[in-house]
């Protein structure tokens, strides 16, 4: 175990809770614990949302992904970059202007404000949801930390996964959407040095080397170096489609991405935001695709047993000790800064949604916060003992919450914002047969024919505008 990494790892937690704890010391109301009371700067948001979009899911989990699909592995980054795109310049500030019509802290809380004649059940169903795919979620982000401490201390990956769920939980209980946001820019800015540095470096070491790319590529193993993964006639639509299809889930789907653009300020800070944002990601993309191309480059296909331990790998391998330690605080940042945010958005759909409003608690503001902070410490303990059981793949778990959260409430939210005839009906069919398509498709592996992602979108969206004719014309 080198001193150096352990020293910086140390500061860098340090850092992270002392940012929860200086908050903490805050008197906050409802509002200011899970949406920040509009009071943060829209470029902190921005990266806020960008660190809580990529998550372990980019540094680990793409990383891997391209490192063990190769060239392929670039419709993903299309699928997801475009989706960035369209949600920051065509949804965001739609979100601030609704946020601010309805009042509401929380997506299911919009959702039943604005269709008050079914906002009952949308509350709860909508709730449970996000409850049950975001404690597999932040599960995911806590394995991911244990796999990154794993192979850079040598712990345990039992105790990894417990050093990074305590951090995250006693933070994010401290000083709730403030302190999730500052450290989430702490984080976002670790995570895009990571992905701009060492692409740069693993490059300079493959011409050191007098490496060709395509020659290793296409000699690694089957459709490595092929842009198609090696599928020919109809296969190659079905795969650039599969990949592509994590678009869907952008498109306003992602409660924990949506918070960002509730709290917003001002058109303004949309904008500087979007510019942030999109920035970000072109960067980040293609940092996390050129890592996974590169270690197959210079390690061959076997150089982990792992391929979402790829990313650490190549950073004590290729890295100085000091430079390598503040890397790879950038992977363990990308697990913290989705976790913490998960966490927050779990904890506000039973606190706020369920508690306050479904159930119609009357309780004061301080009531509600202490309330919150319990919930917080609840879920990251329910999805602490998950991490510890589950053997799926981060990017497999992943692919459900996309598929199951995000192309559920998507096509609600982009009817409900440009669809005038839109109804509470349509919402809750949105949602049910959006979550039902889910489990469908990824327990009867109709997944590996054509993605969950697209199947869940398509279906919820056309059964929603459906029941919404049938249901208003019955109505007129």
């Amino acid at each position: 175990m080198n001193t150096t990494i352990l020293i910086e790892f140390i500061i860098y937690l340090g850092v992270m809770l002392g940012v929860g704890f200086y908050f903490a010391r805050k008197k906050m109301k409802q509002v200011d614990f899970h949406l920040g009371g509009k009071k943060i700067p829209g470029w902190a948001l921005a990266l806020s949302e960008r660190a809580t979009g990529e998550s372990a899911w980019c540094l680990l989990g793409l990383t891997g992904f391209a490192f063990a699909s190769g060239l392929s592995s670039i419709w993903i980054a299309v699928g997801c970059v475009s989706g960035i795109i369209v949600s920051w310049l065509w949804l965001a500030n739609q979100f601030r202007k609704e946020r601010d019509k309805y009042d509401t802290l929380t997506l299911p809380d919009y959702l039943a404000t604005k269709y008050q004649e079914k906002g009952s059940i949308i509350r709860w169903f909508s709730s449970i949801i996000i409850i049950f795919f975001f404690i597999l979620y932040v599960a995911a982000q806590f394995s991911g930390g244990g796999k990154t401490l794993n192979i850079t201390f040598g712990l345990p990956v039992q105790w990894g996964i417990i050093i990074s769920a305590l951090v995250v939980i006693i933070y994010a209980m401290a000083g709730g959407f403030f302190s999730v946001v500052w450290t989430d820019v702490i984080q976002a800015i670790l995570m895009i040095i990571t992905l701009v540095i060492t692409p740069i470096v693993a490059l300079i070491a493959i011409s050191r080397h007098h490496l060709s790319i395509s020659q290793v590529l296409s000699q690694a193993g089957v459709g490595l170096g092929s842009w198609t993964g090696g599928a020919v006639g109809f296969a190659v639509g079905i795969l650039i489609f599969n990949n592509f299809s994590w678009f869907f889930g952008y498109l306003g789907g992602q409660p924990q991405l949506d918070a960002r653009w509730m709290a917003m300020r001002s058109d303004k800070d949309v904008k500087i935001g979007a510019t942030i944002a999109i920035i970000w990601t072109l960067l980040a993309y293609t940092g996390a695709i050129l890592l996974g191309i590169s270690a197959i480059v210079l390690y061959g296909t076997k150089a982990v047993p792992d391929p979402e331990q790829i990313l650490p790998f190549m950073l004590m391998n290729l890295m100085p000790a000091w430079l390598a330690g503040i890397l790879l605080a950038g992977a363990v940042a990308a697990m913290m800064s989705t976790a913490d945010s998960q966490l927050l958005i779990a904890t506000s759909s039973i606190s706020e949604d369920i508690i306050h409003k479904a159930l119609k608690r009357k309780l004061d503001d301080q009531s509600l916060v202490t309330i919150s902070r319990i919930v917080v410490l609840v879920v990251g303990i329910i999805a602490l003992i998950m991490a510890f059981t589950s053997k799926s793949l981060i990017y497999t778990i992943v692919g459900w919450a996309w598929a199951g959260i995000g192309c559920s409430f998507a096509p609600a939210i982009i009817l409900s914002f440009f669809w005038k005839r839109f109804n509470g009906t349509g919402v809750i069919t949105a949602l049910v047969s959006g979550f039902i398509t889910t489990v469908i498709w990824m327990t009867t592996g109709l997944d590996k024919l054509f993605t969950a992602r697209a199947a869940t979108f398509s279906v919820a969206f056309v059964l929603a505008v459906l029941v919404t004719l049938i249901s208003s014309s019955k109505k007129d």
